[in-house]
């Protein structure tokens, strides 16, 4: 329902699907906000979209590539985020240790 949420979730689309419909999202990014404004599974599949997948029936549920799911994750764990980012800035770390010249 938040904007910025499906701002994301154009901008990652936009980067990973060169299939996505831009012109249909933009529908969608304009009434996004508003409290009126719910997003069904439907009204996304008209974008095209890869990087969630929602299916019904007794095996179904809601699918999220990896960079989505850290993303929403995230926003519902500030504890989530912070091991996210210590283990960031160690690996960037381990990676510039091995790099360095000595």
């Amino acid at each position: 329902r938040r904007k910025d949420t499906i701002e994301f979730l154009g901008l990652w689309e936009s980067l990973n699907n060169m299939n996505f419909n831009s012109v249909e999202f933009d529908r969608i990014k304009s009434e996004a906000g508003y409290n009126s404004f719910t997003l069904s599974p439907k009204k996304w599949e008209k974008t095209g979209a890869i990087g969630i997948i929602s299916k019904g029936g007794r095996y179904g549920g809601a699918f999220a590539h990896t960079d989505i799911a850290f993303e929403f994750a995230s926003w519902i764990s500030a504890e989530f985020k912070m091991y996210v980012i210590q283990d960031y800035k160690r690996l960037k770390s381990d990676e510039n240790s091995k790099l360095s010249l000595g």
